[in-house]
């Protein structure tokens, strides 16, 4: 199937796209082309307090059904994912801007999730703790928490959503989701094929309300609709994925109400190169990690530590890598690196190209000419940099997150000095280490190693699976979202005491009256 001739409109039928001619509308943009894709009406306070009630209304009938069988309408959400997956993943290219297999990447992603969470479903697990009491049974178990907030960045616009859904879902709960501004088509097709589950299931039919309430949509500005929401005490989590600025700030006024934050903020992700990697491997893990989404996830390859032995080489490999990476359409086969979402993203990777200059580095490749390459371009095209850093220096501007294809890269001779070094930023996100030496890759990983939420070996900084907890320490928020124990966060534990025998004893022996 030619994948420019998709048809997703059917999936962004929906009441709130109207026409971008409209008042108080936001207008989506192609970022390779500049062409107008759609236009999604701007929702009110008064939307989003409809909306709440609703979730709520409906949750409180949805939290009674059994898992099990809240996974099985997960299981089919997760399979009108499956049929809808090339329209989804054009739908996510074309207003993203990734390239297409990328984009067909998040959505297996969303796929994945739902079968992770159906067969979560049957295991939400409590403990059976050995009471001190005699003729005492001890155990916990977990509730629902029940409304939940998402909030979601522009570039996962349908995997993070997908992340908290699937999962929250299963454990009882309904949801808001607040999507970018910047990707409101890919919120309302996502949200749509939800609703049409939903809609034909029939094994959740509550007396009151929509089951269509449990996947909630507002489409509202963050000084509105997003102040709103994270300071509502019907909400008890927000899960927000952005920036480092913005997770200070919903975490602050979300605490505030004593609430629950999961934040999946910045990184500032670094490789480790040892004098034993196989530079080979080295090549294709830091190319991708580096150029990949036009360095536009919050797992890109920021920064690359080389040992003195090999720096020269690796440089060298990365230069040539990098003059062939294809550019251009990311609709088009073959094309490696699509367009920056948009022209401010353009600007702030010129001023950190400039500002590394002012600074002392050297432009491998790349650089501000790379980027006035396309200054007459209608898409945001840029091309990928690469930044040599002096020995000895550790400039300020590479301590920063850069979202865009900008790479670092600095040169060491100790693996401790490069492990301090990595660690030494703000953001603890995601790191990596290449090398055959085992001592070399355990102590990376070592309590004292990296202090990164995802650290790897002999693989790059991107490309997590489902199946374990996503998220970083430090300034990326400490979030975990995803797999492993991840579903705990959308619940509420209860520990519970049975007494079967005929007396009270208090614990730790204590005697009262």
């Amino acid at each position: 199937m030619n994948v420019q001739t998709l048809p997703f409109a059917h999936l962004i039928d929906h009441p709130l796209v109207v026409d971008p001619s409209s008042d108080n509308c936001v207008v989506s943009t192609n970022p390779a082309t500049g062409q107008t894709l759609g236009a999604v009406k701007i929702q009110s306070t008064a939307d989003y307090e409809d909306l709440v009630k609703r979730a709520q209304l409906v949750q409180k009938e949805w939290r009674m059904l059994p898992a099990p069988k809240r996974g099985e309408i997960v299981r089919r959400i997760g399979n009108a994912f499956r049929e809808e997956e090339q329209a989804l993943g054009a739908l996510v290219t074309m207003e993203m801007g990734k390239i297409y297999p990328e984009g067909v990447g998040e959505v297996v992603e969303c796929i994945d999730i739902a079968d992770f969470a159906v067969g979560l479903s049957r295991q939400l697990y409590g403990l059976t703790m050995t009471s001190e009491r005699p003729q005492h049974r001890m155990y916990e178990q977990w509730h629902p928490l029940g409304t939940i907030g998402i909030i979601t960045a522009f570039n996962f616009p349908v995997a993070v959503w997908a992340w908290n859904a699937m999962l929250a879902a299963v454990c009882g709960n309904s949801m808001i989701w607040k999507p970018s501004l910047v990707t409101p088509l890919c919120a309302v097709a996502m949200t749509n094929v939800a609703h049409r589950v939903m809609k034909e299931q029939d094994i959740f039919k509550p007396t009151q309300g929509d089951p269509c309430d449990l996947f909630g949509l507002i489409i509202g500005t963050d000084d509105q609709v997003g102040e709103t929401m994270i300071a509502d005490r019907r909400l008890p989590l927000i899960s927000a994925t952005g920036s480092c600025r913005m997770g200070r700030h919903v975490g602050t006024q979300v605490a505030k109400r004593l609430g629950r934050s999961l934040l999946e903020l910045g990184g500032n992700n670094a490789i480790i190169i040892t004098e034993s990697a196989d530079l080979d491997l080295v090549l294709r893990g830091v190319l991708f990690g580096a150029v990949g989404t036009a360095g536009q996830r919050c797992t890109s390859t920021r920064r690359l530590f080389c040992h003195s032995s090999v720096v020269d080489e690796v440089a060298s490999r990365l230069v040539k890598a990098y003059e062939q990476v294809p550019i251009g359409d990311p609709m088009a086969d073959g094309t490696l690196v699509g367009p920056l979402i948009n022209e401010q993203s353009v600007a702030n990777m010129r001023a950190a190209i400039t500002s590394a200059g002012e600074q002392g580095c050297d432009i491998l490749c790349g650089g501000v000419e790379g980027i006035d390459r396309y200054a007459d371009d209608a898409g945001h095209y840029v091309t990928p940099t690469i930044v040599r850093v002096p020995a000895g220096s550790d400039p300020a501007i590479a301590r920063d997150e850069t979202f865009a294809p900008v790479l670092y890269i600095y040169e060491y001779s100790d693996l401790d000095e490069a492990i301090e070094a990595q660690n030494s930023v703000d953001q603890g996100l995601s790191s990596a280490i290449f090398t055959d030496s085992m001592r070399q890759a355990e102590r990376f990983l070592s309590h004292n190693g990296s202090d990164c939420g995802i650290a790897n070996v002999n693989i790059g900084t991107s490309g997590a699976e489902i199946g374990g907890a996503f998220g970083g320490e430090k300034d990326t928020g400490g979030g975990r979202e995803s797999g492993s124990d991840s579903w705990r966060q959308y619940m509420r534990r209860q520990t519970c005491t049975l007494n079967w025998g005929d007396d009270v004893p208090l614990a730790q022996g204590i005697e009262f009256g």
